[in-house]
């Protein structure tokens, strides 16, 4: 799903959950926390979802919570508002609706033997559900209904005799209980797979590995395709086709018109055995949506297609019974084909082009294959620093498709704070090769980062020293700038 959301370019939508209670009292279990866990391990690359913590129960507040109170009673931190929050509640659990038992045994003068088995059956019941937090008005269609089995069983053999007028017994029992623990983590992402799915609108019964030709899943996905974005399904439908060999990199950032794209789409409709029209239609669109996920052989999850490298036909990458990161692939520098750079920024803003003094910038830079990278910031007055590596992350090496964080927010001592400083422009630079560039650099370079550089102005400079030290290598670039405009409170008090 991660994934899946990545590739369908889905925006980061803040989300938050209710309480999720068991009326029956019989599955003591942290709902919740599950939750936080499903909507963050969807999130991991795509950043589709960040889950807003905050409790209202004072039973359940701790010294984060306290602490937040209080400085959003001192006006000294925000809370932004969700945009969807999750409801529901374990609906029902039915025990012992299956209840097998078999006995058997026999008696002589000096043995007796006997057996028994024994099954039962629990059906754990959760309905889950997406409400708009504007409103607080539940979404019609985003609900989840899903039921488990949990079974328990046992055997046992006994053995009696007599030798003489000595007696002996002998008695062998085992009996299993299935976890109502992991049967509710399975409950909750299912429910949350589809729920996240439902909201994105993605084919996300793949992830379940469940036939995409179902007529509700048809229905469905039709549904979408009517109602949905035209851009959001030309990307999906390049991607698609990018990983399967008919277009390159290149050609998959041409319109959906251009003679290529179409020659393409032709290509593909002729060889799934459609109308080679040339044109992206809803069959076009369903086909190429298949088998994002399969499940294999082996029981394991394997995901084909929608590669970044369209130069090699896709591999299946297996993970271990769900759908993760994929392997580290072949050797730096072994790779063929045009190696890609996505610098992203974070920030949960309307407009990321324009920010106030003193704001936080996130940023996340991604290649498409094992590389080495390098970031530099300049300021508005034109000083130049390097942001990665640093004296923290002295590394260069990035492995592919995992998103860098810039700065990393998600420890505790990210080593650096990039703030919007001074008004003007402002621009961060990455760039990544297949090789370590740093000692072919010139000295001025090669200085420590988080330190003015010396001897060079502007990231042209900078930009300039890369392509002379990759040489006939080359190396991929790409830069992102924003204004820095004055805070609107300091701005209001200078106009009083």
């Amino acid at each position: 799903m991660d994934r899946l959301f990545r590739d369908a370019q889905i925006p980061t939508t803040l989300i938050t959950s209710k309480q999720i209670p068991d009326f029956s009292g019989r599955i003591p279990v942290a709902t919740k926390d599950m939750i936080v866990t499903a909507i963050s391990q969807m999130s991991r690359l795509s950043n589709a979802f960040r889950y807003v913590d905050f409790e209202v129960d004072i039973a359940r507040q701790d010294t984060v919570q306290n602490l937040t109170t209080l400085l959003l009673n001192s006006n000294q931190i925000q809370l932004q508002r969700p945009a969807l929050y999750v409801s529901g509640a374990v609906a029902f659990v039915d025990q012992n609706v299956i209840n097998n038992r078999f006995d058997v045994g026999t008696s002589a003068s000096r043995l007796e033997t006997g057996y028994s088995r024994d099954k039962n059956a629990t059906i754990i019941g959760m309905e889950l559900h997406l409400g708009d937090f504007r409103t607080r008005t539940l979404i019609p269609g985003l609900d989840s209904a899903n039921e488990v089995i949990i079974g328990t069983g046992g055997q046992g053999l006994d053995l009696a005799g007599r030798i003489s007028d000595y007696g002996w017994q002998f008695n062998v029992g085992r009996n299993y209980t299935q976890g109502s623990g992991a049967a509710m983590r399975t409950l909750i992402e299912l429910a949350m797979i589809e729920l996240a799915g439902k909201w994105a609108r993605v084919p996300y019964w793949q992830c379940l590995t469940l036939d995409q030709t179902h007529p509700g899943f048809q229905r469905q996905l039709r549904d979408w395709y009517d109602e949905g974005d035209a851009n959001v399904h030309q990307t999906l439908v390049k991607k698609s086709l990018t990983g399967s060999g008919y277009l390159t990199a290149q050609t998959a950032q041409l319109p959906i018109n251009h003679p290529t794209v179409r020659s393409a789409l032709a290509r593909y409709q002729v060889d799934q055995g459609m109308v080679a029209s040339g044109e992206l239609n809803f069959a076009t669109y369903e086909r190429a949506l298949r088998n994002y996920v399969m499940l294999g052989e082996n029981g394991q999850f394997i995901r084909v297609g929608w590669s970044p490298d369209s130069s090699r036909p896709p591999v299946p990458t297996v993970f271990d019974g769900q759908v993760t990161a994929a392997p580290m692939g072949p050797p730096l520098g072994t790779e063929t084909g045009p190696l890609e750079l996505d610098l992203q920024i974070e920030n949960l803003a309307a407009d990321k082009t324009v920010f106030e003094q003193g704001t936080q910038i996130f940023l996340s830079a991604t290649v498409s294959r094992n590389a080495h990278l390098y970031c530099y910031m300049e300021q508005a007055q034109g000083a130049v620093m390097r942001l990665l590596p640093n004296p923290t992350n002295s590394s260069s090496q990035v492995s592919a498709n995992q998103a860098v964080r810039i700065p990393d927010w998600m420890v505790p001592n990210p080593g650096f704070v990039l703030d919007a400083g001074g008004l003007g422009e402002e621009s961060v630079m990455c760039l990544t090769s297949d090789t370590d560039l740093q000692a072919k650099l010139p000295a001025g370079l090669q200085t420590p980062g988080l330190r003015p550089i010396t001897g060079f102005v502007g990231l042209q400079s900078i930009r300039e020293a890369y392509r002379t030290a990759a040489g006939n290598q080359g190396v991929t670039e790409q830069t992102l700038k924003w204004r820095v405009v004055p805070r609107r409170a300091a701005a209001t008090a200078a106009a009083r």
